[in-house]
């Protein structure tokens, strides 16, 4: 199957781009002819770094130029030293050293994307939504994001807590945690036989081994008469955009899975589903949540449209765009570079609008249960406790039988 499908050359987090060099090189010839050039940038620096009443080294202020540049584009681009190029790397197969906490910028509010399964800020309380208000005892200002992942990158590295204050979505009362770096290992994919037949799959980050333990899983249910396949996609922030496509190649047999669109050729592709599937004819539904982002999104998308899944839930987070990790001249160092938007397979555009389900509901919907004629007294029926939204799955699919 996976030699069906066309494979992307760059991931949300994962492969670098062999032509970043020429590119940068042409771009940078035709911008020696413009009246903001790079002498002039050189010229400032090299003047403020002799008159300026404050003394500044050479590498600060060009440190400082990079952090300039960086201001003006998305939360998603930021420029990444030796240890977060190898950090990221490390991320992409299912362990890195951190607080396990994914943040960015929604509607001018510093906001929780996700917090790993088992992480301290998972531990700490931390939900997919909350509103980061202070870092260490200050406010922080959601105009400078990357200010704020340097400080959050310079606390783990260095192995020193750190304190912050935040808020749950649509709430007004503040709550403090301090959190302290640890090894946080990923699994990504983990599954489970639930009553009836029902095969739960937990799907908690795209890694480089994701499409393969897919795969494994879904072979060792073959020979099972399944009711039904449950896709839980809740808290997972993304990740390797190839394995979000050929996940979902493996549920589909036909129709487009995603469309890229960039300014440079290799960055406008459309992908397509190959014939050959898993498990077809079983009834699937995806559960998502506003910690779905990025690739679970993607893949949300892809079998919603294509309608092989119902998906259950909340909206989801709303990324939209396609980051790649490009090499710089300098050894060991890259830029994660916003360098496309997708689409999802009937062209829409869901970023900062997100992917919103079938059955939309949250806690207190499942619990009043008024409005979701689908869903019966079986989803909520037991212990507080409970996982209401996968309940309620189960129930979408005992309808299916």
């Amino acid at each position: 199957m996976s030699q069906l499908i066309r494979y992307l050359s760059f991931t949300l987090l994962g492969l670098a781009l062999g032509l970043s060099v020429t590119l940068s090189s042409q771009e940078n010839t035709q911008q020696f002819n413009s009246r903001l050039n790079y002498p002039l940038l050189l010229d400032i620096i090299d003047t403020v770094e002799t008159y300026y009443v404050t003394e500044f080294t050479q590498d600060e202020l060009i440190a400082a130029a990079i952090d300039g540049i960086f201001a003006k584009l998305d939360p998603y681009s930021n420029f990444l030293d030796q240890q977060a190029f190898f950090d990221m790397r490390d991320a992409n197969k299912g362990e890195y050293f951190g607080f396990g906490v994914e943040i960015a910028t929604e509607n001018n509010k510093i906001t929780i994307i996700t917090p790993f399964a088992n992480s301290p800020a998972d531990q700490a309380g931390i939900l997919a939504g909350d509103q980061i208000l202070k870092f260490n005892n200050k406010l922080v200002d959601p105009k400078n994001l990357n200010l704020l992942l340097k400080e959050i990158k310079h606390h783990s590295q260095n192995k020193l807590s750190i304190a912050l204050t935040l808020s749950h979505a649509n709430m007004n009362s503040e709550f403090e945690v301090t959190l302290i770096p640890s090894v946080i290992s990923i699994k990504s994919v983990s599954a489970k036989i639930l009553d009836d037949e029902i095969g739960y799959i937990r799907l908690s980050s795209f890694q480089d081994d994701s499409t393969e333990e897919m795969v494994k899983q879904l072979t060792q249910w073959k020979h099972l008469e399944l009711s039904g396949i449950i896709l839980d996609l809740r808290n997972n922030p993304g990740g390797l955009l190839d394995q979000a496509i050929k996940i979902a190649d493996i549920f589909l047999s036909k129709g487009r899975i995603v469309s890229t669109e960039g300014r440079f050729f290799d960055a406008n592709s459309e992908y397509y589903a190959s014939p050959k599937t898993m498990l077809s004819n079983v009834p699937m539904t995806i559960l998502i949540n506003k910690g779905s982002a990025s690739a679970s999104e993607v893949l949300a998308a892809a079998l919603q449209e294509n309608k092989r899944a119902k998906i259950i839930g909340e909206t989801s987070f709303g990324k939209g765009t396609v980051q790649s990790l490009i090499p710089t001249l300098k050894d060991g160092n890259a830029i994660k570079l916003t360098i496309a938007k997708y689409t999802t397979p009937n062209g829409r555009d869901i970023n900062s609008r997100g992917i919103e389900p079938d059955i939309k509901l949250d806690l207190d919907a499942v619990i009043n249960d008024k409005n979701m004629p689908i869903i019966d007294e079986l989803a909520i029926q037991g212990e507080s406790k409970q996982d209401k939204i996968l309940n309620s799955a189960i129930t979408w699919i005992k309808t299916k039988q």
